[in-house]
């Protein structure tokens, strides 16, 4: 294919073969040179190389069309596909073009405007956000207030179910006075769970405001805010691509149709029979919702598989064929048929595990040891089901290991640090404060910090700021021992210290170096964990990411 290149910094256009299309197949370069004017629909079995079309679509609107990077907005699922993407990315148009690319997650990229933009809805722009954890424990909180209540009405309510209610409603754009009116409509309205559940999402968003900070669903509900009232932010924008689009939402789906508002220009890839996240709000319907709400939308489909063999191929289409109302595709390869998938049905986890355990050393001792135990992997559904099997494996004398656990940023260590850093940044966000308040001890128990929070609440101030007006010579509020003045000392301290030090635009890995000094963690972490080791050194990686 002879195609026209566009040097991008003299904007000349320039004969030239793009290596980048020629490993294309034909679906492949069809989807990446589709006119970009025309609102593009990718539908892309797995292992058919959807990646690889994404980036070089971006690459393609690039040097052919001559788009600047800043002007392109793709948007993937998570961080390690937006990572993938960007590596790529970096080989195909150099790292400056890359880094110029409004690339991410769809919480990410509403996160990037809201700190640079947040203020035009009055949001300021040193906003926390709230982990799951903070979260999780804002609504155990309010249900601890509304005890009686709950137990008078014979409900049972719990804190990961309210979330659940609360994030759903997010994304579906329900706020609470909506959520309220739903409620209502129930025959038993004064004992309806959901009456309850809309005034805990109501004390709960008022909680999150005092604090200065948004939970991760509501970095979607203020983006979509931020860019339906202030649309002229988004001008720049002139094709925005969404990656697994058959799991947007409603939240998302609108945020799309935001950025594509200025200019038109679109792509998603999407496979619905891969939509697996309808639990948590998920809609495959956007896929048609696109065809009627961008009219002329051409859909190309990606067909061939480079990753599976050929009989999980077919086993995969006999499941999914099944349903009647799927869009009819199907998926080729040229590999093999090879071995034909098992299913085996177990009436027990103790002997499904130790079939499992059994067929295992069967296929080592079949292979002649070619295979050996390194070659197989157990995949769980969560965690929890490890146990039975892991019994079954050491039973036999088969080494393993459990690959899993927490996430990077949600170590506690990792956690620590960083609430220092959202304390510094943002003194209203009450989740870090009472985080490290007391990390490393400093003799300020429960019932202190409790006596905090009253008074900061009497008194209308932060805890953190009631903490440092104490060292700044206050009047020690009712109640209070002199020591807590001496123990919040070096607390208040700390944080100041690396205030001061970020107004001064120090780096963040060193920001990080004197929280760890200055409160002691290292020794902290070695008299306190068992695992000192490991967890020192998800400090130290800490300090390396940034």
């Amino acid at each position: 294919m002879n195609v026209v290149m566009r040097d991008t910094e003299s904007g000349k256009d320039h004969p030239g073969s793009a290596t980048f299309l020629e490993a294309l197949n034909p679906a492949q370069l069809k989807a990446v040179t589709a006119d970009p004017s025309v609102p593009l629909q990718i539908l892309a079995g797995p292992g058919s190389g959807k990646t690889r079309v994404l980036t070089s679509r971006v690459a393609y609107l690039v040097k052919h069309h001559g788009y600047k990077p800043m002007q392109i907005v793709a948007v993937t699922f998570t961080n390690k596909a937006a990572n993938e993407m960007k590596k790529r990315l970096t080989s195909l148009l150099g790292s400056k073009a890359a880094d110029a690319l409004v690339l991410g997650t769809f919480h990410a990229t509403c996160a990037r405007y809201l700190r640079r933009y947040g203020q035009l809805i009055g949001l300021p722009n040193n906003f926390a956000i709230a982990d799951a954890d903070d979260c999780k424990k804002i609504i155990s909180g309010l249900l601890k207030a509304k005890a009686e209540i709950i137990r008078a009405s014979q409900m049972s309510l719990k804190d990961s179910g309210v979330l659940s209610e609360i994030s759903k409603a997010k994304a579906k754009e329900e706020d609470p006075e909506g959520m309220a009116v739903r409620a209502a409509r129930d025959p038993n309205t004064s004992t309806s769970t959901l009456a309850i559940i809309a005034e805990l999402y109501a004390e709960y968003e008022a909680t999150l405001r005092e604090a200065n900070s948004l939970d991760f669903d509501d970095l979607l509900v203020f983006g979509l805010r931020l860019f339906r009232d202030s649309p002229r932010i988004l001008e720049s924008c002139r094709h925005i691509l969404v990656d697994e689009f058959q799991d947007t939402n409603t939240t998302q789906y609108e945020l799309m149709k935001c950025f594509a508002k200025a200019h038109g220009g679109v792509s998603v890839v999407g496979d619905p029979d891969q939509s697996i996240y309808g639990w948590r709000s998920a809609e495959v319907e956007n896929l048609n919702k696109m065809i009627t709400d961008f009219p002329g939308v051409q859909a190309i489909h990606l067909e061939e598989n480079y990753r599976s063999t050929g009989s999980i191929l077919h086993a995969a289409h006999s499941v999914v064929s099944q349903d009647r109302n799927r869009i009819p595709k199907n998926l080729y390869t040229s590999h093999p048929k090879s071995t034909t998938v098992t299913l085996k049905v177990f009436s027990t986890p103790v002997i499904e595990a130790s079939f499992i355990a059994t067929e295992i050393k069967r296929l080592i001792a079949y292979s002649g040891n070619v295979l050996n135990h390194g070659d197989f992997a157990v995949l769980l559904r969560s965690n929890a089901l490890s146990r039975n099997i892991e019994a079954a494996l050491q039973k036999d004398s088969i080494p393993n290991r459990v690959v899993g656990g927490h996430k990077f940023f949600e170590r506690m260590e990792v956690k620590d640090l960083l609430a220092y850093l959202q304390l510094a940044d943002n003194p209203n966000f009450l989740p870090a404060f009472l985080r490290v308040v007391n990390v490393p001890r400093r003799a300020i128990g429960d019932k202190s910090v409790a006596d905090l929070l009253a008074a900061a609440k009497a008194e209308k101030l932060s805890p953190m700021e009631l903490s440092e007006s104490i060292i700044d010579g206050a009047q020690l509020p009712e109640g209070f021992k002199p020591a807590m003045k001496k123990n919040l000392a070096n607390f208040v301290g700390v944080v100041r210290k690396v205030r001061r030090a970020a107004e001064k635009r120090t780096p963040v890995a060193e920001l990080l170096r004197v929280i760890i000094q200055k409160i002691g963690y290292e020794e902290f972490l070695r008299t306190s964990q068992q695992d000192f080791d490991s967890r020192w050194e998800n400090v130290q990686e800490l300090v390396r990411v940034f």
